[in-house]
């Protein structure tokens, strides 16, 4: 799967990804040296920490469907604001709302350097 040309682009790469349920076609969409937040409060960082995170949520069934709320970009840094969710069928396995840091690689693409699935939450205290 081909790295998104663009930072708006990242939820919808991201989620394609992730429907791949292909742990290393997701780690490919990550630096892998910034921070995941894959559940409230528990960050974590390093190429092991992301593949356990990427494991996790892959272990839910589902489709995963990311949904872009705004993507603000300057040079070559964006954040990006989400609603995502995985559903089975009707079935909502999960939803929440994430901030997203971006960053441009050399060679044009974008990579998420922080992920913070839960990180626009309305109740989330830091």
């Amino acid at each position: 799967m081909n790295l998104p040309k663009r930072a708006e682009d990242a939820h919808a790469t991201l989620a394609a990804a992730f429907n791949t349920g292909d742990v290393a076609t997701v780690l490919n969409m990550y630096d892998v040296t910034g921070i995941i937040v894959p559940e409230p409060g528990k960050p974590v960082s390093g190429k092991e920490k992301f593949e356990e995170a990427i494991k996790a949520i892959l272990s839910i069934k589902g489709k995963m469907e990311i949904k872009t709320v705004y993507c603000l970009q300057t040079g070559n840094i964006a954040v990006g604001r989400s609603e995502w969710s995985i559903t089975d069928g009707n079935e909502v396995k999960i939803s929440a709302k994430g901030i997203e840091v971006m960053k441009q690689q050399a060679d044009g693409t974008w990579k998420i350097v922080i992920d913070h699935a839960f990180g626009a939450e309305a109740n989330l205290v830091a």
